[in-house]
């Protein structure tokens, strides 16, 4: 089984709006492997409708977790990763989900609607998640395109990755 250790992190990304305007933070690769810890920074930032944390592991998977006064909402986009990944693993938990059988396909599990607010529906979310031969990175970078702050997370996510 694989730890999400710094090496394997490809990045951990906080973006939110505040008086309407976007931002984006990058945050320490420990947060990849701590879903409380994640979710502790998501509520301290100020955001007008909650934070939303952007999580690439290992050009595996990636995860995304949105706090908003107290709710939370979580989504995965490979339930097979739970196999090997302790984040993914800790999603399924939260989720309420059993572990995936070591033969189940890939495929997406959580809130898929956790961004229809913000301009990205539930369809939309599922068709970037269909695209298996995109990288995590690449499905984020769309998701981060489709509400608005795409130049912003490139910049972040390049110096991050760099």
């Amino acid at each position: 089984m694989a730890e999400d250790s710094d090496l394997a992190v490809d990045f951990v990304v906080v973006a939110y709006t505040e008086d309407g305007v976007w931002q984006v933070e990058s945050m320490p690769p420990v947060l990849a492997g701590d879903l409380q810890g994640l979710l502790d920074v998501l509520r301290q930032r100020p955001g007008d409708y909650g934070a939303i944390g952007l999580v690439s592991i290992d050009d595996d998977f990636f995860v995304i977790v949105r706090a908003a006064g107290g709710r939370t909402q979580l989504f995965l986009s490979d339930i097979t990763a739970a196999n090997d990944w302790p984040m993914a693993r800790n999603v399924l938990n939260e989720l309420g989900l059993p572990m995936p059988e070591d033969d189940e396909d890939v495929q997406p599990a959580g809130e898929v609607d956790l961004l229809a607010d913000y301009g990205l529906p539930p369809f939309a979310l599922a068709a970037i998640c269909d695209d298996l031969d995109a990288y995590p990175d690449e499905m984020l970078a769309d998701v981060a395109s489709t509400l608005g702050f795409g130049d912003m997370f490139d910049v972040v996510i390049s110096t991050t990755t760099a």
